[in-house]
């Protein structure tokens, strides 16, 4: 007779060997495999050696110490700050230094610095574009004027609007000018208003009517020389500051002689660097110039700014003068 529990055992027994073997013949192919791999294991695991080096035995001792653990939980009262300000200068990406010039004539803009021209070589560059484009030749030539408005300390330019008189005119339209000798019943629809100090006090109820289009001295639209007011805004170009600190505003038409063109830019340059003292700078800082068709050229300013260093040399001599002038009275006197 054969008990169950002979049978039992037996089968444990068996189990025993099979799984014996087994990691015999597991242990013989890891050793069978080290010794193939061995010489050529700096390249199949490249920093092996080092990790095996730097790594503690296996199984010896206790779990590394924290030391720091307990110093953490206390310190995150007063790291939050700390904690935003690491994230800030991780989220921070370094820019690609930009390069001046292209080699080659097909180039990523976004690689290199935005080129800039001089006045004359952009005008003939609008002038060539048209004719490659086969676009209409008497398009309007714009320019986009960004201004630095600040002044001392959190002090700004007020957003202007003006009218200039262009030496090369560039269209036949004229404005509608209204000159107010009295005050009218019925509505008028005009462009500009002009007026002569002695009707001020009766034009004081329209002003909230008339806003910005109220005359002004500021605005050249009140003085005792009308017909010179009349030309100015009949004839005139007229320029607004809009989205706080660029002008937007056509200058001559593409047709014109690049002469033409230069002298009327720097007309409107000119009189838009009058609203801003000298002594605090460029006003205009960045020019760009384009026709109806083209993309926008950005200009060289050397040469159509108003150079503050003369109008210091001026002011300063001005001064030595009258110092002159004082000492001399001085001495006179004495």
């Amino acid at each position: 007779m054969i008990h169950s529990g002979d049978l039992a055992s037996n089968k444990s027994e068996a189990h025993k060997g099979i799984e014996e073997s087994w990691r015999k013949t597991v242990k013989d192919a890891g050793r069978y495999l080290i010794t193939v791999l061995a010489p050529r294991r700096r390249w199949i695991f490249p920093g092996l050696d080092q990790r095996l080096a730097a790594a503690p035995a296996l199984g010896s001792g206790a779990p590394p110490a924290r030391p720091y653990a307990a110093a953490a939980k206390t310190a995150k009262k007063g790291s939050q700050k700390t904690k935003q300000e690491e994230t800030k200068k991780k989220q921070v990406t370094k820019r690609r230094l930009l390069m001046s010039k292209p080699v080659d004539d097909v180039y990523l803009t976004w690689y290199y610095e935005r080129p800039s021209y001089d006045l004359e070589e952009a005008v003939g560059m609008l002038k060539k574009f048209q004719e490659l484009d086969f676009t209409h030749p008497k398009q309007y030539v714009y320019i986009n004027v960004f201004l630095d408005m600040a002044l001392q300390k959190k002090k700004k330019v007020d957003p202007f609007a003006s009218a200039v008189l262009l030496p090369y005119r560039f269209t036949d339209e004229t404005n509608k000018v209204l000159v107010f000798t009295e005050i009218l019943e019925d509505e008028i629809q005009v462009d500009f208003y002009v007026a002569v100090p002695a009707i001020m006090p009766k034009l004081i109820p329209l002003r909230n009517k008339l806003r910005r289009k109220y005359p002004s001295t500021k605005r050249n639209s009140l003085g005792h020389d009308i017909p010179k007011m009349l030309q100015l805004f009949r004839e005139g170009l007229e320029y607004m500051v809009e989205d706080e600190n660029i002008i937007k505003t056509r200058i001559a038409r593409l047709d014109m002689p690049t002469e033409q063109i230069v002298a009327n830019l720097k007309t409107v340059i000119h009189d838009i660097c009058t609203f801003k003292p000298l002594t605090y700078g460029p006003f205009v800082r960045k020019l760009v110039i384009r026709s109806s068709t083209s993309e926008g050229l950005l200009l060289n300013l050397d040469g159509l700014l108003p150079q503050v260093e003369k109008v210091q040399e001026e002011e300063e001599e001005e001064n030595a003068d009258d110092n002159e002038e004082k000492n001399v009275q001085e001495s006179v006197s004495t």
